[in-house]
């Protein structure tokens, strides 16, 4: 029987969130899914940012690369080619049409943006629709922004009738006891029908090495892929260490190269500041405390663990991280402050209090890998009673370095 064709789309502009959250639903489909369906996987992970082949991903899978945006003044532009941004949309929407129709997917999952950067993937996810028996999925993180500039996101898509139309179903990536987002007005009531919650992607996310580059106890500071992580792990590089903690600082591969060089030539002593680590969440599981942003990756991983940890969300564009950051400290998993108030004094005043102790997370649904490839699997031969869709037994991680 042929394999199971899957796309995984993401559109990449600032940091790695999206083609890091792509990565782990193909570790999970490819490993999970064909002892539902028979069938083996093999996909394709598109993505808009030049370091996603740096990645590795599962037997079977292979990269497209978008020509890059990134984020100015006046909203996305061309990252390196000498176009305008129309140009440059329907350059993308061409190749999108390209991969679409050649490859032919049973199943494709969109990250986030519906119908992609300025309408890029909409004509390509209804030529699919029309060419023959494909499933259609919009994957969202739990938390989108604030109500008013969620909504006005939603309304320049034209609206839930064209999510309706294109899209066979919703999936959440969190817990709805600790945020809902349809309650929260971030996402049109009148969708509800399609979503479906599976839980934080967060316990089976694929590993490295499990191996650390640190010596004795330790805190560790994230700050995702960099790109705007500068001031957090300045303040973390200053801090005064704790008697006998160590410090590894992990800036991102995205970071320019002269904060990275601004942050070491600052940090105090004990600190060790590294770009990239070969597995970040087992250095996660073996740190006394964690210092980290609120993107949704690194709060998975944090939550996989029962280490404490103190967010420091992003404040700028979105509100997305402040909102996660504050529903998970009211539930008692984390502990939050803002950049805007925070100094070395108060980290190393939290690490004292923190470092060493356990946190409970036993009461969040973490599952969301485990719960994927059964709700894939029901999608994609709805027939009753012909698939398994009892709870998988507890995964282990995959091997598969997506640190960073």
């Amino acid at each position: 029987m042929e394999p199971l064709r899957i796309v995984l789309y993401s559109h990449d502009s600032l940091g790695l969130g999206h083609v890091r959250r792509n990565l782990a639903l193909a570790h999970t489909l490819t490993t999970h899914l064909p002892a539902l369906i028979g069938r083996e996987v093999t996909g394709v992970l598109i993505s808009g940012t030049a370091v996603a082949p740096g990645f590795a991903v599962p037997a079977g899978w292979d990269w497209v690369l978008l020509p890059g945006v990134d984020k100015g003044p006046a909203g996305y532009r061309p990252r390196n080619l000498a176009l305008t941004m129309t140009e440059l949309v329907s350059l993308r929407a061409a190749v999108l049409s390209g991969v679409l129709a050649g490859f032919r997917p049973d199943l494709i999952v969109v990250d986030r943006h519906a119908t992609g950067i300025h309408g890029e993937l909409e004509s390509a996810l209804r030529e699919a629709r029309s060419a023959g028996r494909v499933r259609i999925v919009l994957g969202l993180r739990e938390i989108l922004d604030a109500p008013v500039p969620a909504m006005a996101e939603w309304a320049r898509l034209g609206g839930p009738s064209v999510i309706k139309g294109i899209f066979d179903a919703i999936w959440i990536y969190g817990d709805p006891s600790i945020h809902d987002p349809v309650a929260a007005g971030e996402i049109p009531f009148s969708l509800r029908r399609l979503i479906q919650f599976t839980g934080y992607l967060a316990q089976g996310r694929p590993t490295g090495s499990a191996t650390t580059c640190m010596r004795g106890p330790y805190c560790l500071t994230t700050v995702g892929g960099g790109s705007d992580g500068h001031q957090l792990a300045l303040i973390a590089a200053a801090t005064h260490l704790p008697p006998g903690l160590g410090h590894l600082i992990v800036t991102g591969p995205q970071m320019p190269a002269k904060q990275v060089l601004d942050i070491r030539h600052k940090a105090s002593p004990g600190t060790k500041v590294l770009t990239t680590v070969d597995d970040l969440i087992h250095h996660m599981r073996h740190a006394a405390a964690v210092i980290s942003m609120g993107g949704y990756n690194s709060v998975c991983e944090i939550m996989s663990t029962d280490v404490p940890a103190l967010i420091v969300p992003r404040t700028l564009a979105r509100a997305e991280q402040r909102i996660r950051a504050h529903s998970l400290a009211r539930a008692g998993f984390v502990d939050v402050h803002e950049i805007s108030s925070l100094t070395p004094d108060i980290l190393h005043d939290w690490l004292l209090r923190r470092a060493g102790t356990a946190i409970d997370r036993s009461g969040i649904r973490l599952d969301g890998l485990s719960c994927l490839p059964r709700l894939a699997a029901a999608l994609l031969d709805p027939v009753p009673g012909r698939i398994n869709l009892r709870p998988a037994k507890k995964m282990k991680a995959e091997v598969g370095n997506i640190a960073i």
